[in-house]
């Protein structure tokens, strides 16, 4: 598996039954694919449906938020921006799970742009990261040329202040909790050395530390 498939696999076990969720583009449109069983939950998309299907079952005239062709599941519901972004704004999405740029110690969240490089724009992060009752972000440990993501202080134009409450990486799962960031779980043969050296945030260890759940492929 690669370290996309492990993280989406580590966030679907978040994931509660009959939950309304929000997933943001990039790694957390595999979540779906690795639910368990017992587990079903409602895809919201922010451009305006309540009900999204299989990213494999798509039809050619519906498009999600991130302009990506969809499906939809039976019964669900297709609206305009105003009452989907007052779904968001009032607190009926449970979880989103977005992808993040950076994550700092204070649980602050840049997601949405690169000063110098062509932005499309903020789409609905502002509003879900508010608005969502938990905010995950899934996102690989380090950028390619192994910086750290997961720093003291966001560099990078701010998406949202304090409103990170996990963080999911291939490495390790962190939670913010009264105020501070601490590590909950982390990769098999993934020592405490490698995320301290990996992680610019200073991070506390939790008295229950558990490894990673090993994904495994649905079929």
């Amino acid at each position: 598996m690669n370290t996309q498939q492990v993280i989406a696999h580590r966030v679907a076990l978040e994931l509660q039954d009959g939950d309304v969720i929000n997933l943001g583009i990039g790694i957390p449109t595999q979540v779906p694919n690795y639910l368990p069983d017992n587990i079903h939950i409602t895809l919201q998309s922010e451009n305006g449906i309540l009900g999204l299907g299989p990213i494999t079952e798509v039809h050619p005239n519906l498009v999600n938020a991130g302009g990506k062709p969809c499906g939809i599941l039976p019964g669900a519901a297709i609206f305009d921006s105003a009452l989907s972004f007052a779904l968001i704004r009032g607190g009926h999405v449970n979880t989103c799970v977005l992808g993040g740029l950076q994550v700092d110690q204070h649980a602050n969240l840049a997601s949405w742009m690169v000063p110098g490089k062509m932005v499309l724009g903020m789409g609905g992060a502002m509003d879900l990261v508010t608005g969502a009752r938990k905010v995950i972000i899934a996102m690989e440990h380090c950028t390619k040329d192994g910086s750290a993501k997961i720093l003291k202080q966001c560099t990078l134009p701010l998406t949202a202040i304090n409103k990170v409450n996990m963080i999911v990486t291939e490495l390790g799962v962190f939670c913010f909790e009264q105020g501070q960031l601490i590590l909950k779980e982390h990769a098999p043969n993934v020592t405490l050395e490698t995320l301290r050296e990996k992680t610019e945030a200073e991070f506390s260890i939790a008295h229950d530390l558990k490894i990673m759940p090993i994904p495994i492929q649905k079929k």
